[in-house]
């Protein structure tokens, strides 16, 4: 088992910036590849971001590209997203998720643990 808890997210304004963290605890933590996905209202959760298990990898939607970072602190097992210029579209539930470093990184359903979320409210 891996226990996830998303922290981070908060009220702010467009162009904004805000840095979520997803602390890890439970089974080896470096065992584990990581991502980000997000869940609005009446929407499908949809991936953000994922990072390899040695992080040297890290992939992107293409409507957070150049505006989200991810990064992993394997030390404090702590995964990070930094979002920046964030727009009202960004408004969403975000989860973190650890997968077997294996599966594919794109969708939802090869995460097999999942933190509780973390709400990013972005006013215009």
């Amino acid at each position: 088992q891996v226990q996830l808890v998303e922290s981070g997210g908060g009220l702010v304004q467009a162009g904004d910036s805000l840095k979520l963290s997803c602390a890890a605890s439970g089974r080896t933590f470096s065992n584990y590849a990581m991502g980000w996905f997000r869940q609005a209202p009446g929407k499908e959760r949809e991936f953000v971001s994922a990072i390899s298990k040695s992080g040297s990898s890290t992939y992107y939607a293409d409507s957070v590209k150049d505006r989200f970072t991810i990064a992993m602190d394997n030390a404090k097992n702590t995964v990070y997203l930094q979002m920046s210029s964030l727009k009202p579209e960004d408004t969403a539930v975000y989860y973190c998720a650890a997968r077997l470093p294996w599966r594919p990184y794109h969708t939802p359903e090869q995460y097999a643990y999942w933190g509780q979320g973390t709400q990013v409210t972005v006013s215009s």
